[in-house]
């Protein structure tokens, strides 16, 4: 059973008398960021305490609440930074004009797979993680989480629209649904392949979902 840290139970009693929270660029804040994200996409929200991310982080206890108001505050910090990264991700391949569209998904999904790859099929998508955990977690983190989401499915629809123009997606296929389906089913690849700590639930995915969409 997880213990729960000390500072977890504080956290109701830390929002009076606290100063001001440290600015987002500082050093501190990004070294609990950082630490967060590396324990939580492997472990979830809810195996993980506070404690253990400071001491990671090497910060000490009484700066936590200098940067972050409680555990929930810090855990919608991380979907924050994730969905920043994230959007990096994709656009690093989606903006690439040499690649034809579909190959540019076909990137992603092949760098996504190393970067599994390189931590031993141990650590998953946050925001997929975070979303088995919701029925624990404070419902603020739902709006989060599906936006996150529709901000990726956002950029693949425009993928999909650009294939969809060169003749590469039928005119038939609506890129808003299709990138709906994709993400939907990329996450259960990313829970699948973190499962049986291997990459080929991923690339059974991509290939299924290649091959029924593609001309």
């Amino acid at each position: 059973m997880t213990q729960t840290s000390p500072l977890d139970s504080e956290a109701q009693k830390a929002s009076r008398g606290r100063p001001r929270l440290a600015p987002e660029d500082s050093s501190t804040r990004q070294n609990l960021i950082k630490a967060g994200l590396e324990h939580l996409t492997e472990k979830g929200y809810s195996a993980v305490g506070i404690d253990e991310i400071l001491k990671a982080a090497g910060v000490p206890k009484g700066s936590f609440y200098h940067h972050f108001r409680n555990k929930a505050d810090f855990g919608l910090a991380l979907v924050a930074a994730y969905n920043d990264y994230f959007i990096q991700l994709l656009d690093r391949d989606f903006i690439q004009e040499a690649r034809a569209p579909l190959d540019r998904l076909k990137d992603f999904i092949e760098r996504a797979e190393q970067g599994m790859a390189r931590h031993g099929f141990r650590r998953g998508c946050l925001v997929g993680n975070l979303g088995q955990e919701m029925g624990a977690l404070p419902d603020d983190f739902r709006a989060a989480l599906i936006g996150a989401l529709e901000a990726w499915q956002v950029r693949t629809a425009d993928v999909f629209r650009q294939a969809q123009a060169e003749g590469a997606l039928g005119s038939d296929q609506d890129p808003d649904t299709l990138a709906e389906a994709f993400w939907i089913g990329w996450e259960g690849a990313v829970l699948r392949a973190k499962l049986e700590l291997r990459p080929d639930p991923l690339r059974r995915f991509a290939k299924t979902f290649f091959r029924l969409i593609e001309n």
